[in-house]
């Protein structure tokens, strides 16, 4: 499954003049101000329990069969126009792949799907099991994902190109993944509408011990 989210009602939460703003936190991001040792579901229990309504969570990743992967060369596809054929290193060897999207080029860090890999249809928004498949008389053996195929967003007209530090051969989900936090917060806790409010509030709960940024 490639993405996991538990709502409860918004409107719910509402005081009676219907003021309530919602703010949504990565846990990566907040790592960085606050260290988190409990399960997100446990804290998220704590949080709502002091006052800082918890209305989502949602999971991000889960990704099977899917890694970071480096274009290694781009050439065209000697049966279409519009293709071209890619050799991806994966990490633990490389792939031949045939693909459509106009921003690919050697060099990049992108999201490799392996054949066996659940990925969303971009076509019909249906999830599928990625095959091997012969296309213009060439094997693909993979693909070169986008945000739809990932479940991450809409655009499907191109691929996701990763930083250039990213870990070649690392699976995505350990690279992309992560948990967000929808929190509704009261017009009288203006402090929790950013993250390091949030780290402040965690902390008091869980005496663990805040980052500051530097400024």
């Amino acid at each position: 499954m490639l993405a996991v989210v538990i709502v409860r009602p918004k409107e719910d939460f509402r005081d009676t003049y219907g003021n309530i703003e919602f703010m949504k936190i990565p846990i990566s991001w907040l790592k960085d101000f606050v260290d988190i040792t409990v399960p997100v579901e446990d804290l998220a229990h704590q949080l709502t329990m002091a006052g800082l309504e918890v209305a989502a969570i949602e999971t991000i990743g889960g990704w099977k069969n899917c890694f970071v992967g480096h274009l290694e060369k781009v050439e065209n596809h000697p049966n279409a126009d519009r293709l071209t054929l890619c050799t991806v290193d994966t990490g633990n060897g490389t792939q031949q792949v045939v693909c459509g999207a106009p921003n690919v080029s050697a060099g990049q860090k992108i999201a490799f799907a392996m054949v066996g890999a659940e990925l969303i249809d971009a076509r019909t928004g249906n999830p599928k099991i990625l095959k091997s498949a012969k296309i213009r008389g060439i094997v693909s053996e993979g693909m070169v994902c986008s945000e739809k195929e990932l479940g991450l967003g809409e655009y499907h007209e191109g691929i996701v190109v990763l930083p250039e530090d990213a870990p070649v051969g690392v699976a995505l989900s350990d690279y992309l993944g992560d948990q967000v936090i929808d929190f509704e917060v009261t017009p009288n806790r203006p402090d929790w509408l950013s993250v390091l409010g949030i780290a402040y509030e965690v902390a008091a709960l869980t005496g663990a011990s805040v980052h500051e940024p530097e400024i």
